[in-house]
């Protein structure tokens, strides 16, 4: 559980205290609001704010809006997107839970808490267009990156292992699914210009020509990107080339370019696979052996690669549970809110365009179903088993992996750590896992059987 904060105010306390707000005790469900909402007088707590959230959640899965405008309303004068880390993390799910309600009943979206601001406004809209979403330059998105070692961990623990797997090789292909526009590349282009035998013959990176429409969002192309690190790697004696898939603009089509003549693969290269932040996005029917990113592994497998390194947030926010979605979300995602709050102010504009993206993900794990929700994150415990069924092998990280990780952190606030369970490495937060990195190699057995 993260640390509990109190927000109440005499705002919020007033709130509450007002009979008006005080469902109806005729039925089970109003009564255990009401009880909730006593037992939170004086002490909004996190533990307190996550009780009204499932009692939001749960009026909005029985189709109760009355009941879920009232919570709503007390939720409203709780959240602040400038407050506290519960608050601000708070004011994200709120407004999650309107743009939801919004389409089971719209007058919800026009209600006003009187006390409170209106839930409609700036703080807590229900939805984000492609307009609102902002285009970062290539010098941005590297201060974004960062801020804090949500990515960059990943990187280091990636690329080092990387680096291990292709010592000696002279040929290397790197293929890239990731969501941060190739930042990763530039530490490992530096490694290989530096590394005793002397500079690879030929360094490849190829990326698929979309990605999912998620923060971070760059300004310039692809391709643009393509020609940054070309020039990067010229600087330091790396021969490079940068390939995009093209027609993968859909997972169909993606599938259709994963063999070695439309890679154009090498028998001669030691072909990297990367996975950072990727999974989630390929759509996963439980129970099914045939889903998306169960399909794509295979064929992923089949490409026989040296290395594929996958990197995720480690939480399971796939659940069709609205109810355990917010449990797991309010239990979770307080970190990057949390660890913002030791070095930056309340109204940094750096700090609120970073949460402003997590709301994002927030808004989709929580407004949405079917379809429309690409947010289904699973731990990294089930990542792993599924690249074990997939018949991959476990490659363990090297003590040197290790240490250039606690290296990293070294430069990030102290509540960062990193932590070793089974085959992962964890990046953690005052404890709390955050982000797992995984590497892995195919069984061959499995591949000498199939052949």
């Amino acid at each position: 559980m993260k640390t509990e904060v109190r927000v109440g105010s005499s705002t919020s306390i007033a709130a509450l205290q007002s009979p008006s707000l005080l469902i109806n005790n005729t039925t089970s469900q109003g009564a255990s609001l009401t009880g909730a909402l006593r037992g939170c007088l004086g002490s909004l707590d996190g533990a307190c704010i996550e009780k009204l959230l499932l009692h939001c959640a749960s009026a909005l899965e029985s189709n109760d809006v009355t009941l879920a405008q009232q919570v709503m309303w007390v939720l409203n004068n709780v959240a602040s997107s400038v407050g506290d880390p519960n608050q601000r993390l708070t004011s994200w799910i709120l407004r999650a839970l309107i743009s939801r309600s919004s389409r089971i009943c719209p007058s919800v979206n026009s209600f006003n808490g009187g006390g409170g601001s209106n839930p409609s406004s700036s703080n807590t809209s229900t939805s984000t267009t492609a307009a609102e979403r902002r285009l970062m330059t290539v010098t941005e998105l590297a201060g974004y990156v960062d801020l804090i070692p949500w990515h960059r961990f990943g990187y280091c623990a990636s690329n080092s292992a990387i680096f291990q797997a292709i010592q000696g090789c002279s040929k290397i292909h790197i293929l890239d699914f990731s969501i941060t526009h190739c930042m990763q590349w530039p530490t490992l282009i530096d490694a290989l210009g530096k590394r005793p035998e002397g500079p690879p013959e030929s360094l490849r990176v190829t990326v698929p020509s979309c990605r999912p429409l998620v923060p971070p969002l760059l300004n310039v192309s692809i391709e643009e990107v393509g020609l940054r690190l070309g020039n990067f790697s010229r600087f330091r004696d790396v021969p490079f080339e940068f390939n995009v898939i093209e027609n993968s603009s859909s997972f169909e089509l993606l599938l259709s370019q994963l063999n070695p003549t439309s890679l154009n693969l090498d028998d001669d290269e030691a072909l990297v696979v990367n996975c950072q932040n990727w999974l989630r996005y390929l759509s996963d029917d439980e129970g099914s052996s045939n889903s998306a990113r169960n399909t794509f592994l295979t064929m992923i497998r089949c490409l026989n690669p040296r290395i594929i390194v996958v990197v995720d947030e480690d939480s399971d926010l796939s659940s069709p549970s609205l109810s355990s979605r917010i449990t797991t979300c309010f239990n979770y995602l307080w970190i990057p809110f949390d660890s913002l709050e030791t070095f930056l102010p309340k109204d940094s504009n750096q700090r609120m365009e970073y949460e402003f993206d997590i709301g994002q993900k927030i808004e989709n794990i929580i407004g949405f179903e079917g379809v429309q929700r690409i947010e289904r994150l699973e731990s990294g415990v089930t990542a792993s088993q599924r690249m074990r069924n997939a018949g991959f092998l476990s490659s363990p990280f090297c003590e040197e992996t290790v240490g250039e990780v606690k290296t990293l952190l070294d430069e990030h606030a102290s509540g960062w750590g990193m932590k070793r369970e089974e085959e992962m490495l964890v990046l953690t937060w005052k404890g709390h896992n955050s982000v797992f990195a995984t590497a892995w190699v195919p069984n061959q057995t499995g591949l000498l059987l199939e052949d």
